[in-house]
């Protein structure tokens, strides 16, 4: 019998769970969780506590310890769960100690630490793989199939629109994520998300970016609007917080004892004000983007809106497909079920030149992500792992391209002008993509009439 394969991970916040808990309740056969690392001693004695109630024999470090961890524990692989800016440190350094890496998205937050990754990368020649869930979502992955089909010929064209509402979009105005220096701002934390998407889906990378946006919704002035003139620097203990809408109950299950009982120990507060005059990221962003195949893309994300989803539509030389999603509103780490999917706002619709449009049954799907985390931990640690034609796993190569639109994004709303990704990291390598339909393939012409 082959020697299950060693798993550390650095990093036990709320989206850190699915990993420590997954590992030895679902992959015990072929994988073992042998140590957990995080500077909040709070959350780390939790985060083993539920390990060892499934039957893990973890250790636990502090962030201070992560060397030693290495060196004692001895794990394969690394899974780095930390907030974005750390990334490329606990990754750099597990490459060096000899070790793979699973890592979170974003890959890092921007070019500078996305160099250093690809160049440790290089030295030692060790794996690395980025948790985009996202494609491994059955009706997102379903989407990728149509378009490698060439139902609707080449694509020439995205109109890509992402709305968060005001639970999830407010959410990342009250934590960590409101700072730039942090997560990168939502042009990279959230939309690597969909940057990566676009890149998976059409099999190409992008060329130039040109983005404007803006913070305009929270800020103190539409406080000033709901009529909150009192209000203090976090949710617990606002006086106004009986009629703010944004108010956030921290002694709600998880919330209480991920984060309100541990915030003693590092002084993180979970629900610090969304209209505070302290946060840099913007609420409202458009970006055009160029991309090495030629086609264009014009992309929305606001983060303040009454339902939370997507609109995506591929204009090809054959027709149009647009794929809508709603999905569930969530704050992460509340108990609830991140991303899941409402069957009846999911669709997919083909407009084919001089035919009938028609829709798609779509794949039904539960679970994080709109299904894609299940599908994803298979991938990850499973002992054999399905083939795949659409190629959904990612590396260093594919989480680098995901994040330059972002950060190119950002450097596009500081200085005005378009930004050529390729200057931001020379010599980066397009990733692993599947074929998609031949540019001279025949075009459909009017049916005769009988």
């Amino acid at each position: 019998m082959a020697e299950r394969r060693r798993f550390a991970q650095v990093g036990v916040g709320g989206r850190a769970v699915m990993y420590y808990e997954a590992l030895p309740r679902d992959y015990k056969g072929n994988c073992e969780l042998v140590a957990l690392c995080d500077r909040n001693p709070g959350r780390l004695a939790l985060a083993a506590q539920r390990a060892k109630s499934l039957g893990a024999n973890v250790a636990s470090y502090s962030a201070d310890q992560f060397d030693r961890m290495l060196k004692e524990t001895r794990p394969d692989t690394v899974i780095v769960t930390t907030m974005d800016s750390f990334h490329d440190e606990y990754m750099v350094r597990a490459m060096k100690a000899g070790c793979d890496v699973i890592t979170e998205k974003p890959m890092t937050i921007d070019e500078k630490k996305c160099r250093r990754i690809l160049r440790t990368q290089k030295e030692t020649g060790r794996r690395v793989r980025v948790a985009f869930n996202y494609r491994y979502s059955p009706v997102r992955t379903q989407v990728k199939e149509l378009l490698m089909s060439g139902v609707i010929g080449n694509v020439l064209s995205v109109d890509f629109h992402w709305n968060l509402d005001t639970s999830h979009g407010a959410d990342y105005f009250r934590r960590w994520h409101r700072n730039k220096a942090n997560s990168g701002g939502l042009m990279v934390h959230k939309a690597t998300h969909h940057f990566d998407l676009v890149n998976w889906w059409l099999s190409t990378v992008p060329e130039t970016v040109y983005a404007m946006g803006k913070r305009e919704f929270y800020t103190p002035q539409t406080a000033e609007r709901y009529g909150l003139s009192r209000r203090a620097e976090r949710c617990t203990g606002c006086p106004e917080s009986k009629k703010c809408p944004y108010y956030l109950d921290m002694n709600r299950g998880a919330l209480r004892e991920l984060y309100l009982d541990n915030e003693k120990y590092d002084g993180y507060f979970r629900d610090r004000c969304v209209f505070s005059e302290k946060i840099d990221i913007e609420d409202s962003m458009n970006v055009v983007v160029k991309y090495a195949n030629g086609a264009l893309m014009s992309y929305s994300l606001n983060a303040f809106l009454p339902w939370e989803g997507y609109l995506v539509c591929f204009n090809g030389t054959k027709g149009r497909l647009e794929h809508k999603c709603m999905e569930t509103v969530y704050i992460n780490a509340d108990g609830s079920v991140p991303g899941e999917m409402i069957d009846t706002g999911t669709t997919i619709s083909i407009f084919p030149h001089f035919r009938p449009a028609y829709w798609v049954d779509i794949r039904k799907s539960k679970g994080g992500h709109g299904g894609g985390d299940e599908l994803l931990l298979d991938d990850l640690f499973a002992v054999k792992p399905r083939k795949d034609r659409c190629l959904r796993a990612a590396d260093q190569r594919a989480g680098a391209w995901s994040i330059l639109t972002g950060a190119a994004a950002n450097k596009s709303m500081k200085s005005g002008k378009a930004v050529e990704t390729r200057k931001l990291v020379p010599g980066l390598e397009m990733p692993d993509y599947p074929p998609m339909p031949s540019s001279d393939s025949p075009l459909p012409g009017r049916p005769k009439k009988k």
